[in-house]
């Protein structure tokens, strides 16, 4: 299906809806793998596929979605819900802003790091209405019990990982504005942070549940908090801009407060990307293990190749012997005159209408083989 999304000859928008047809089932299997194979879409297909879902008014409307068919039905119908719910906004997401954030370049040049001010703050929030529908999918490692909630988890899991590295460098850029900002614009920038200080605690206890159902540690990223004393000073230089009364606090020490944050978060942004090149390498490596198991496959095809062709070719050669070995036996029942008609041959076959010579050896040839054969 991946390859199917970069075939251009393939129709995406009848693709897309073949998936949200299953969704239709009654059945939380059937539903909840249609959910992860749309993920799982949107992660690693063309990105025609997730515009496409963008571009949508409506994508899965799973709300009130109960598989009543058994206990389990009722366990995962929950899930189902929830996960439909974070598709959707990874979708509207997109439609927003134009890019998968989970996708955007990174680093001290990327998308986030370089955003203006009155774009960041119209950005980081989208950012985290997606990241609260993600965590919002609220799963303990007791209730990953099988196979299909396992997949739609892993998948979650990379998203976040992903998401939160955007999320965190929104905030870098976001506090290294902050102090030159206009008040309202600040007093949406202290609104955004406390924000992320409540959601970087909840991905904390999100990555527990990753570590508990048996996630590689090193795949899990070490999330530094900023220091309290931060708060305290973007709350001060708000209350200093509002006309308020403010403790006396020097640009030094306001200075160094910051850079300290912005060297917490930059941390905790380059252990998410640490961890990011440690899956894509991990990735890269299962693709060149599969590009060589199908090189070998393709290696013994060919191997056999050459056998069959030789076997083939045994049969002209065959055939060209056999007619050596029949000539002589004609010979030896002609008359020294039809070799002379042979040696002709060559001539008849190149002219295509060979000369008539009235000779009466044909005519007495005939009555020897006749005698001959008795």
């Amino acid at each position: 299906l991946i390859q199917c999304t970069n075939e251009m000859n393939v129709n995406i928008p009848q693709l897309a809806d073949s998936l949200f047809e299953r969704t239709t089932n009654s059945s939380w299997v059937v539903v909840f793998k249609s959910l992860i194979t749309t993920h799982h879409l949107m992660v690693y297909g063309n990105e025609r596929f997730i515009q496409y879902l963008a571009s949508r008014n409506t994508l899965f409307n799973l709300s009130n979605f109960l598989d009543k068919s058994g206990l389990q039905g009722y366990d995962m119908s929950t899930f189902i819900r929830r996960y439909s719910r974070y598709l959707n906004e990874k979708a509207v997401s997109y439609r927003q802003v134009a890019f998968d954030f989970t996708k955007v370049k990174r680093g001290a040049d990327g998308v986030m790091r370089t955003m203006s001010t009155e774009k960041l703050l119209k950005t980081v929030p989208i950012i985290q209405n997606q990241m609260d529908a993600l965590l919002d999918f609220n799963v303990n490692s007791n209730e990953l019990t099988n196979g299909v909630i396992n997949a739609a988890f892993m998948l979650l899991f990379k998203d976040a990982i992903r998401l939160f590295a955007a999320y965190n460098e929104g905030i870098i850029n976001l506090l290294e504005k902050y102090f030159d900002m206009k008040k309202n614009q600040c007093k949406e920038g202290l609104d955004i942070y406390k924000k992320f200080l409540t959601r970087m605690t909840r991905i904390s206890e999100f990555l527990k549940v990753a570590e508990q159902v048996g996630i590689d540690r090193g795949d899990i990223p070490d999330l530094s908090q900023a220091p309290s004393s931060l708060l305290d000073a973007l709350e001060q230089h708000l209350a200093s801009l509002e006309g308020k009364k403010i403790k006396d606090s020097t640009a030094a020490s306001r200075a160094t407060t910051l850079s300290n944050a912005v060297s917490s978060l930059a941390s905790t942004g380059l252990s998410l990307t640490k961890v990011d090149e440690r899956e894509k390498q991990a990735a890269l490596e299962e693709e060149q293990a599969r590009l060589k198991a199908l090189k070998e496959q393709r290696l013994k095809e060919l191997a056999k190749k050459p056998h069959t062709s030789l076997t083939t070719a045994a049969s002209p050669v065959s055939t060209a012997a056999g007619s050596i070995m029949t000539t002589p036996a004609i010979d030896i029942f002609s008359t020294p005159s039809s070799s002379n008609s042979t040696s002709k041959l060559p001539n008849d076959l190149l002219d295509l209408q060979p000369t008539f010579h009235p000779s009466v050896h044909p005519i007495s040839a005939a009555p020897q083989v006749g005698s001959t054969w008795g």
